[in-house]
């Protein structure tokens, strides 16, 4: 495979038709800081733009997949400088428009976007570790990435309700009960299975996957 660094916290690797987007901030439980949200929207904007590839693989750590926004980024922007959300903006945007099909590889936690992400993904391969929470509400914010439309009609009203409004957190087995992960696998399987996945959706026509997926 080939790696490309856009910066050390996100790395991209194109394997033959899978690009893997990998968030690399493992001291911080993969907080994402807006450099880093902009360097996973690059890496997804280009990949659409490269016909060789067929699949993007969205992976985290080990100890954690994401835990939601890097709070000092966050202060930041709520302090008024409204222009810092843009990388945010620009991320969610090349997620809901990525005409690529998206595979997620979770392991540990996934907290807020780093949950919500996931509802705009495919195929979803998590840990018997992996933990999915959005604790919007009791932080007085609202739940992002078009995830109070999305998890109704993934998992239902009740079952939203409980994740999005009350921030009350679903394991591996209750997260793939509630339709929003496809798999689970012990923790040391879930990359192979992820890329697996991936190249199994990358074999198919694209043109049909394209098709189908809108």
């Amino acid at each position: 495979g080939r790696t490309r660094r856009m910066t050390d916290l996100v790395i991209l690797s194109d394997d033959g038709p899978v690009r893997t987007v990998r968030m690399n901030r493992p001291e911080k439980k993969n907080a994402l800081t807006l450099p880093m949200y902009d360097a996973m929207a690059a890496g997804i904007e280009s990949a659409a733009r490269n016909p060789a590839l067929r699949c993007l693989l969205v992976a985290g750590q080990p100890d954690g997949f994401c835990a939601g926004n890097d709070i000092g980024d966050f202060l930041q922007m709520a302090m008024g400088t409204g222009a810092l959300g843009a990388p945010i903006l620009r991320f969610l945007y090349a997620l809901a428009r990525c005409e690529l099909p998206l595979v997620a590889a979770v392991q540990g936690n996934a907290v807020g976007i780093g949950t919500t992400m996931l509802m705009h993904c495919d195929h979803i391969v998590a840990a018997d570790n992996a933990r999915f929470s959005t604790p919007f509400v009791g932080l007085g914010l609202v739940p992002e990435a078009a995830s109070s439309l999305i998890a109704p009609r993934l998992m239902g009203q009740a079952r939203a309700f409980s994740l999005l409004v009350m921030g009350r957190r679903l394991d591996a087995p209750a997260a793939k009960t509630a339709g929003l992960i496809n798999t689970v696998v012990a923790a040391d399987a879930v990359d192979a299975e992820a890329m697996k996945a991936a190249r199994e959706i990358a074999a198919l026509p694209p043109q049909g996957v394209l098709a189908s997926r809108r």
